[in-house]
C-alpha cells in the first residue's frame, strides 16, 4: 500500500521488503538516487569496529560484472556524481545525475550492493587505503576532534572512530566481511530513496525485478549504548592553536527534547548571530571559529559547542560557553526564541531545496523512524516553547575534550 501525505511523496514496501520513497520533482531534470542500509557503526563490537565503513569502501572495488573503473566510469562520464557514506546508524551509497539517465545509476548502485566481488587482493590494498584516511583525521586537528569525541561521550565501541583503529581492521579479512555483508544487506534492510523526476511505479517495478526476497531472517540487533563523561587534553607537536570541544548528552530524534536541542544549540552557536560567536569572537576577539550543533540518530543524541583558540584562552572560553548556557537558562525570552526557529526552519528549506540535501534527509527519517517525519519538521520547530529551552540549558554534566600545543 502506497503513503501519500503529500501530493509529490510516495512510499512503499515491496512483497520482497524493500522499501521504496519518492520525492517526485517534475521538470527538474536531475535525480538524487540514494541506497540506504540499515546497519552502521553503532552495530558493531569493539574487536570488529570498522567493519561497516570497510564494507562501504570495497562496495566501490568492484562487482561479479564491473571494475572499480566501470562503477566510477558508467557515472562520471554520464555526467553523475558516486558517493558513499557509513554513519553511526545507516551506510548508504548515492548518485545524482540527469533524470534521463537514473535506470543507469539504479543500475550501477543496484550491483553494488547486491553483488560486490569482494576480492581478497583488493580487500588487502583498500585496508592500506583506510589506514591512509585514518591518518589524515589524525593529522587534521579538527577532524581528529570530531574523531575523538565520542570516546568522551560513549564507553566501548560507541565510543570508537566509525573507521575503526589500525588493530580492528587487521582483524577484518573475507571471511568476516562476508559474513556481516550477508547478515546486513538483506532486502529487509534496504530503503530506495529517490529526489527528482521520475516515475513512482518504476521504481517498485525496477525494485520488484532486481532483488529477490531473502531467505535469511533479519535478526534483531540489540544495541549496548553507556553514556559517559569524561575529559580528554591531548598535547601535540607542530601546531599552534588549541582546539576544544565541550558535549553533553541530549535526546534522539523525533522527541519534544530533541527539537529543544536543536533549537537551543542554533541560539548558542548557530552562525555569526548566536550568542557564543558574538560572546567569544565578537566581543572578546578570542577565537576564530566559534560553532554549536546537535548530533543525533534514533539511540542517541548529543549536543556540543566547538572553539578553536590560543592554548592560554581554553579555560576562558570553557567558561564563558557554561555562563552562556547559564543565561539561556534564566533569561531566555520570546522573540530571540522565535528568531532562531526562524533561522532553523530557513536553514532547512536551504537544504531541502537541492535534491540530494533532501533525500538524505527522508532517509535519515525513514532509519529512524519513517520518512513521512521530514515533512513534519517545521511543525514541530514551530511548537517548541520557551520553557522547554530553557531546561535544555541547563547542564548538570558534561564532556570536554582539547587538543593543545605541547
Amino acid at each position: 500500500m502506497n503513503v501519500m501525505v503529500k501530493s509529490n511523496f510516495f512510499k512503499k514496501k515491496l512483497k520482497n521488503k524493500v522499501t521504496v520513497i519518492l520525492e517526485e520533482r517534475k521538470g527538474s531534470g536531475v535525480v538524487s538516487i540514494g541506497f540506504g542500509i540499515k546497519t552502521g557503526a553503532l552495530y558493531e563490537n569493539s574487536k570488529e569496529k570498522g567493519i561497516s565503513h570497510f564494507i562501504e569502501h570495497m562496495l566501490f572495488k568492484g562487482t561479479k560484472t564491473r571494475s572499480s573503473k566501470q562503477i566510477s566510469e558508467e557515472i562520471e562520464k554520464n555526467g553523475g556524481v558516486l558517493n558513499g557514506y557509513t554513519e553511526e546508524e545507516m551506510t548508504y551509497y548515492v548518485v545524482k545525475i540527469q533524470s534521463s539517465k537514473i535506470k543507469l545509476g539504479l543500475d550501477v548502485l543496484s550491483d553494488m550492493i547486491k553483488n560486490p566481488a569482494l576480492d581478497e587482493n583488493e580487500l588487502s590494498k583498500e585496508r592500506q587505503v583506510i589506514l591512509e584516511e585514518i591518518k589524515i583525521y589524525k593529522d587534521n586537528p579538527r577532524y581528529w576532534m570530531q574523531d575523538n569525541l565520542s570516546s568522551c561521550l560513549f564507553s566501548g565501541s560507541a565510543g570508537m572512530s566509525v573507521a575503526g583503529t589500525e588493530e580492528t581492521l587487521k582483524n577484518i579479512g573475507k571471511k568476516e566481511m562476508l559474513e556481516k555483508f550477508k547478515s546486513d544487506y538483506l532486502t529487509e534492510n534496504i530503503i530506495l530513496c529517490v529526489v527528482g523526476d521520475v516515475d513512482f511505479n518504476f521504481l517498485c517495478d525496477y525494485c520488484e525485478k532486481n532483488f529477490i526476497i531473502d531467505k535469511k531472517v533479519l535478526e534483531e540487533k540489540k544495541l549496548k549504548i553507556e553514556k559517559i563523561n569524561k575529559e580528554k587534553i591531548e598535547k601535540r607537536k607542530a601546531i599552534d592553536q588549541a582546539n576544544m570541544i565541550l558535549a553533553f548528552h541530549s535526546y534522539p530524534a523525533f522527541t519534544k527534547e530533541n527539537y529543544a536541542s536543536q533549537v537551543l544549540m542554533c541560539i548558542l552557536g548557530g552562525g555569526m548571530s548566536s550568542r557564543l560567536w558574538q560572546e567569544i569572537r565578537e566581543k572578546r576577539n578570542l577565537a576564530y571559529s566559534v560553532n554549536g550543533n546537535c548530533s543525533y540518530g534514533k539511540n542517541y543524541g548529543y549536543n556540543y559547542v566547538a572553539v578553536g583558540c590560543m592554548p592560554e584562552n581554553v579555560e576562558v572560553v570553557r567558561k564563558l560557553i557554561l555562563e552562556e548556557f547559564e543565561k539561556v537558562a534564566n533569561s531566555l525570552d520570546e522573540k530571540e526564541l522565535k528568531q532562531a526557529k526562524e533561522q532553523i526552519i530557513g536553514n532547512s528549506k536551504i537544504s531541502r531545496e537541492d535534491s540530494q540535501g533532501q533525500m538524505t534527509d527522508l532517509l535519515y527519517n525513514e532509519i529512524w523512524g519513517k520518512a513521512e517525519n521530514s515533512y513534519e519538521f517545521e511543525k514541530r520547530i514551530s511548537e517548541v516553547k520557551l520553557e522547554d529551552v530553557k531546561k535544555a540549558a541547563k547542564i548538570k554534566n558534561y564532556s570536554f575534550l582539547a587538543l593543545v600545543p605541547e
